[in-house]
């Protein structure tokens, strides 16, 4: 046998092997304390199905958002090797104007006020 077979056969084997024990190696009936959800140790008080705040929505929209535009502006730094690096500045900036401009509205809104 190569070398190459033997590494085949050995990965296959260990493979089945491995696959074999994890069937076999977990308790298969759970108790009450796996079936109950974790709370940091403690009991588990009140309904999970709290009402959601949107404004924990909001931020995550708009770390997204902001987010985002990182992604967008990151080939800016190569944008000045191209035929044209005016266009492609004046639509980052473009780009960055509208979300700044958005970012103020929200601002001015008080969206982003978490006591009311």
């Amino acid at each position: 046998m190569n070398l190459l077979t033997t590494v085949i056969v050995i990965t296959a084997s260990l493979s089945a092997v491995l696959t074999v024990v994890s069937f076999w190696l977990p308790q298969i009936t759970p108790d009450h304390e796996k079936l109950s959800p974790y709370e940091c140790g403690f009991d588990p008080m009140g309904s999970a199905r709290l009402p959601f705040s949107l404004r924990f929505f909001l931020v995550a929209i708009l770390f997204l958002l902001f987010d985002l535009e990182i992604a967008l502006l990151l080939p800016l730094p190569w944008g000045d090797q191209l035929t044209t690096p005016l266009l492609t500045f004046s639509w980052a900036a473009a780009v960055l104007f509208m979300l700044t401009l958005g970012l103020v509205y929200e601002w001015i809104q008080g969206g982003l006020e978490w006591a009311e």
